[in-house]
């Protein structure tokens, strides 16, 4: 029995912690804007970036999987491994013309 309850635990840690690290972050999406994205995109300020959409664009971008065709056509052709469009749009959207939040990169 002691086994089943140790394997049970173990086996929800395991998932919790899974399920918390599978999840975007704004603070890393801003991130990789400023370590990858930003020189790519002749220096331009995160604010310009997202602020060249609102909320509900950024959002209809994303789900609609157009968000490396976007960061492409504002940053001159530049691709996005797909594996952070993610994180860059939750920095997009948090961070978008009409949110009234701003950026420090």
């Amino acid at each position: 029995m002691k086994i089943l309850i140790k394997l049970a635990l173990t086996s929800l840690i395991g998932v919790t912690v899974m399920s918390i690290t599978a999840t975007a972050d704004v603070a890393k999406g801003q991130k990789i804007y400023s370590k990858t994205v930003k020189p790519q995109c002749n220096n331009m300020t995160g604010s310009n970036f997202a602020g060249k959409h609102t909320q509900d664009q950024w959002e209809e971008i994303y789900d609609a999987g157009k968000l490396g065709d976007e960061i492409s056509k504002i940053c001159g052709g530049f691709k996005l491994n797909e594996k952070l469009h993610p994180h860059l749009y939750d920095f997009a959207y948090e961070y978008a013309n009409d949110s009234g939040n701003v950026p420090s990169c």
